[in-house]
């Protein structure tokens, strides 16, 4: 079978995206070896996990439109959106701190998987869009709901609204992003990460259960489905059929 994620470990997780070909668009399969990868490694005593992806310029595209195409009815779109907000749901309530390494641009569903982690660690002069309403629906995956809890409401409802596509240094002044790093410093990522390695096992698991406390995560999955749940009520209006058209004829 197709390698469409990695995992490797060692004293942290590295979950990479393996996709460069399609822009790491999440295809089912790539979500369903997602599913399975975050499934098998809850239990493992890392310090961390790390999710990167393979291939300069884009972390991730966010969902395949050759699959997650205009013409779903919208009980199909909400079955296909169903795997990667449990996909998001996972990372989201991992139980030790997750690290979302930025190498290049991330759109759509790209910023609803990196909303789902804890840190945003970016390279310099990278660009980030939750652009759903611009093809006429919602974050798919729930990544809007999560939004709510990571920036400013007035704010993110905003950035969800006009579907903008925002710099990271706008976005650091904004906390969506935590470090911009230096593309000179960027292949020296254990000197970044430092901070997160010199901790102890046992104090990111008190540190990473004491923050979902604080997130009240029963609650926000609830907001994860309703979101999702009205994306695929938008999925099969015109509106949404003729932008995702527009997209694949480009």
């Amino acid at each position: 079978m197709e390698k469409l994620v990695l995992y490797e470990e060692t004293e942290y997780g590295i979950l990479t995206l393996n996709r460069p070909n399609k822009r790491n668009a999440i295809s089912r399969k790539m979500a369903q070896q997602l599913d399975e990868i975050l499934d098998d490694i809850q239990q493992r005593p890392i310090k961390f996990l790390l999710i990167r992806s393979v291939g300069a310029g884009v972390f991730c595209a966010g969902g395949d439109l050759t699959e997650l195409h205009g013409d779903l009815t919208e009980e199909d779109a909400y079955e296909a959106l169903h795997i990667m907000k449990t996909v998001l749901h996972k990372i989201l309530t991992f139980p030790v701190p997750t690290i979302c390494l930025l190498q290049g641009n991330a759109l759509g569903g790209g910023c609803e998987l990196a909303t789902a982690c804890d840190f945003r660690l970016v390279k310099e002069d990278t660009t980030f869009g939750f652009v759903q309403s611009n093809l006429g629906i919602l974050p798919g995956w729930g990544g809007g709901a999560i939004l709510y809890k990571k920036v400013a409401k007035n704010f993110a409802f905003q950035w969800l609204t006009k579907g903008s596509i925002y710099g990271a240094s706008y976005l650091y002044e904004k906390g969506w992003i935590h470090s911009i790093i230096k593309k000179k410093d960027w292949e020296n990522v254990d000197t970044y990460l430092q901070p997160y390695i010199s901790k102890s096992y046992d104090q990111m698991c008190f540190l990473k259960a004491q923050f979902l406390e604080a997130l009240d995560v029963d609650e926000l999955y609830e907001a994860m489905d309703r979101e999702s749940s009205r994306a695929a009520k938008l999925w099969p209006s015109e509106h949404h059929q003729q932008a995702v058209n527009a997209f694949l004829q480009r």
